[in-house]
């Protein structure tokens, strides 16, 4: 398996996946500093958009954890 393979297959994997999730809560902190600024301004526009994004956010988060616990299924060490 060719390195550029391997690295393909990361992202499917639990590290990556792990690494995935964990890069999702920082997004959320940019988040709630997005929908602060926006309360504080009272800008209807921007504190839309910052809700659209958590909403992208909290469902790309529950598909790494639907697929982390497929993995964790299909792993035959796990019983």
């Amino acid at each position: 398996m060719s390195r550029i393979e391997k690295a393909k297959g990361f992202k499917h994997s639990k590290p990556g996946l792990w690494l995935s999730i964990g890069t999702s809560a920082f997004g959320a902190i940019s988040i709630v500093k997005d929908v602060k600024k926006a309360r504080t301004e009272n800008d209807t526009l921007k504190l839309v958009n910052a809700l659209v994004g958590a909403a992208a956010l909290i469902t790309g988060t529950a598909l790494l954890v639907r697929e982390l616990r497929q993995l964790g299924d299909d792993d035959v060490l796990l019983g």
